[in-house]
């Protein structure tokens, strides 16, 4: 079906975006940019989201879930499955689609590809704590993980700090090695394949966690003065990245103060085992955003974000793919619906 220009769009049009196009239209520093703005909405009230709803499904650790969300007038929510025995196979851990709706009437207007979405606003979320909380000469950058979110979190990385040496680990060599070549090939630079974990951390400045454990990778100890952690890999109150003395000596941020509270198991464990309280967590990055909290407060200072991911980055995303689709011809209309 023929395009439509955005001023004659009909109740019955909706546009398909696929990967492919997800990602030609989503470039990393642009979502960067792109989740400062949402999350700053968010601290200004603009945005409202529920929980997530979660079903647990037959399998290890195997869910589905539902996000909804509005940000302005823009109306969302992603659907997903969430498989983590995906690794290794064919298919992403995370699929399924963001629906994205227009507030005048409720029209759909867009579905779209989440596993590409997800996978870059996740890591552009990451990218956007770095910038507000890394320091600014850091130049050893080590990733915990060889899976989608680590990838995408290096070419993030790399929007925002000029890392000279970056480390990977991840729990099977023979994948750390073809996931260093792989993100070397596509990003022109040269990885360095870690035998521990504790190896590639050790030293670095910035540490991204982007694995499926359960059991805590990252531990306080190895972690050097004024290092930032971007915690990204475990989302339900079950599994964690990091020990309890990472947490406990870190300067800690989050996405969303109620999410983390209710879901995050990198901030629930230290927290029940009496090793920190509610209030060690500082601020969200909106209020950091806006200047409401205060970031780094020192060189020697260490400092971690606390990722989940919200339903309003999602959001963002759809809006912001949705426009640029329109001006560029991008995506396949279907008649859907919405006339009577």
């Amino acid at each position: 079906m023929k395009h439509p220009t955005p001023g004659t769009l009909t109740a019955d049009r909706t546009l398909i975006v696929s990967h492919r196009d997800v990602v030609r239209l989503l470039p990393m520093a642009d979502c960067i940019d792109l989740m400062g703005d949402a999350l700053g909405d968010l601290a200004r009230g603009d945005a409202q989201l529920p929980l997530r709803t979660v079903l647990r499904l037959p399998g290890d650790g195997n869910a589905f879930a539902s996000m909804p969300a509005t940000i302005g007038s823009a109306i969302g929510a992603k659907v997903i499955t969430v498989f983590p025995g995906n690794e290794g196979t064919a298919y992403d851990s995370h699929i399924g689609v963001v629906l994205y709706f227009e507030g005048g009437n409720g029209r759909l207007l867009a579905i779209l590809d989440a596993s590409s979405l997800t996978a870059i606003r996740t890591a552009a979320v990451s990218g956007l704590a770095t910038r507000l909380l890394a320091r600014a000469d850091s130049k050893i950058l080590a990733i915990l993980g060889s899976g989608v979110q680590a990838i995408t979190h290096v070419e993030a990385m790399r929007c925002v700090r000029p890392f000279a040496e970056i480390r990977v680990w991840s729990r099977r060599e023979h994948k750390a090695r073809a996931f260093a070549r792989k993100a070397g090939e596509r990003f022109h630079c040269e990885l360095r394949v870690a035998q521990t974990a504790e190896a590639a951390v050790r030293g670095a400045d910035v540490v991204c966690t982007t694995t499926a454990a359960r059991e805590p990778v990252l531990h306080g100890e190895w972690l050097a003065p004024g290092v930032h952690v971007n915690a990204v890999g475990a989302s339900v109150p079950s599994s964690r990245e990091l020990d309890s003395e990472a947490v406990r000596r870190a300067r800690l941020y989050v996405d969303r103060r109620e999410s983390v509270l209710a879901e995050a198991g990198d901030f629930l464990f230290p927290r029940n085992e009496g090793v920190i309280d509610d209030n060690h967590v500082v601020g969200e990055l909106g209020e950091l955003v806006l200047g409401r909290v205060a970031g780094r407060e020192s060189a020697q200072e260490i400092t971690l974000f606390k990722s989940l991911g919200i339903a309003i980055e999602d959001v963002a995303c759809a809006r912001f793919i949705f426009d640029r689709a329109l001006m560029e011809d991008a995506g396949t209309w279907l008649q859907i619906g919405g006339l009577r």
